[in-house]
């Protein structure tokens, strides 16, 4: 499938995270690019022993097909959780046999309530990615005070993090 899946990288209901997937997905719609959103809470519950080490649901399995194996690109949006990204998409990832990643490309925005904005969970987050051969975009960003830029809507309204979300997206669909 050609287009680009929006990974938003935490189980967590109802979260900050799916929200600015939500806006890269409406950024991604004006510029007539193809787009999924995936969030982590579409898992099944008890995924992490269920998944892994070669076991297979065919739920899961379903997850792999529609929203990993179909796509070459994705925007992970991953929020700082105990200063790095959540645990539950590091478990997803070691589920996952590294087949699915190899060659792909991946763009990072991290999020948070803090100043740093994930700095330093989108910094795990490549090294892994590197490690299982994705391609990851070097225009990082990450999204700082992030209750703050959000309204009541879910919607951003800092137009100087739409206009970075903006030119991320500009370089990441010629990458």
């Amino acid at each position: 499938m050609s287009g680009i899946c929006i990974i938003s990288a935490t189980q967590r209901p109802l979260s900050k995270t799916l929200k600015i997937a939500e806006n890269y997905e409406q950024l991604l719609k004006e510029l007539n690019v193809e787009c999924r959103i995936f969030s982590l809470e579409k898992l099944p519950e008890n995924f992490l022993n269920t998944e892994m080490h070669g076991k297979r649901s065919p739920g899961f399995q379903e997850i792999i097909d529609s929203e990993i194996a179909a796509f070459e690109k994705f925007i992970i949006v991953s929020p700082e959780y105990n200063g790095s990204f959540p645990g539950v998409f590091k478990v997803f990832l070691d589920a996952l046999s590294p087949r699915y990643w190899t060659d792909k490309k991946a763009a990072l925005a991290g999020v948070s309530d803090g100043r740093a904005g994930n700095l330093r969970g989108m910094e795990h987050l490549t090294n892994i990615l590197n490690y299982l051969k994705v391609n990851v975009y070097h225009n990082k960003i990450p999204i700082s005070m992030v209750s703050k830029l959000l309204d009541e809507n879910g919607k951003l309204n800092s137009p100087e993090t739409i206009e970075l979300l903006r030119k991320q997206l500009d370089g990441f669909l010629k990458f």
